[in-house]
């Protein structure tokens, strides 16, 4: 049997591994890519798919990334990425806007560039995790908004740029999602930081959340592209304006 074929980068945790689990009960061979070889393994072994361990930011891991994949890709999820810290520009840190622009936009096309063969043989689909941090920006926002945005800017680009060509180009871009490790990376470990971020909200999205919203996105019929899906929970109206219940 001729079974579909996924990348999913960042699949060592959060969206990723849920992404991962959703597209292989699709019925996806899925190759899942980042750098924690034990949990990758893992995530392999128990959706029958196949771990890479991979530093996106790292051309030549990408390069045997892209040899292993092989000729034939139906499904590109570019995940990997993340947030480092929230100060304002006064004093942030500018080695983390350095990092995240690594990760979050140079990782993904270098990704993109050493699989689009493969998705072009596959005539497959690329699916853009961004985030709504590229719809408006907030405070301390000024470092992840601009990165958000620079992938934005990159996925709509490669859209026009691929136009006739049979490759879906597609971007979902969560809100507040409460995983195990976001904010708890953004804000360097400190577990009070990363749990404010949540206090009171009820019902935030989760990784289940989204990644269900990539399998849709993927399994649309082929002459229909989803270019762009904003999800965010009932309780966050923007990115500014979220509903918190007294504590």
């Amino acid at each position: 049997m001729n079974h579909r074929r996924a990348v999913v980068t960042g699949a060592s945790s959060g969206i990723g591994a849920a992404t991962a689990k959703k597209l292989a009960d699709e019925g996806y061979v899925v190759f899942c890519v980042a750098r924690r070889t034990e949990r990758i393994d893992e995530l392999a072994q128990e959706i029958g798919g196949q771990a890479i361990t991979c530093d996106i930011t790292d051309a030549d891991d990408v390069a045997r990334m892209a040899a292993t994949v092989g000729d034939s890709l139906d499904l590109l999820v570019n995940n990997a990425g993340g947030a480092l810290g929230q100060d304002p520009l006064e004093n942030t840190d500018l080695a983390q806007w350095e990092a995240m622009y690594e990760s979050n936009v140079l990782g993904a096309a270098r990704v993109t560039q050493a699989l689009l063969p493969a998705l072009r043989q596959g005539k497959g689909t690329i699916v853009f995790v961004t985030s709504t941090a590229a719809e408006a920006p907030y405070e301390g926002g000024g470092g992840y908004c601009g990165v958000k945005s620079a992938e934005r800017a990159m996925a709509t680009s490669l859209r026009l740029e691929l136009n006739g060509e049979p490759i879906r180009v597609c971007e979902i871009a969560p809100g507040m999602v409460h995983t195990e490790e976001f904010s708890l990376v953004r804000f360097g470990g400190d577990q009070a930081k990363a749990d404010a971020v949540y206090a009171g909200v009820p019902d935030p999205l989760v990784a289940d959340d989204i990644a269900d919203a990539i399998r849709w996105i993927a399994t649309r019929p082929a002459h229909v592209m989803i270019e762009r899906l904003v999800i965010r929970p009932n309780a966050q109206a923007a990115n500014h304006k979220v509903f918190r219940i007294a504590q």
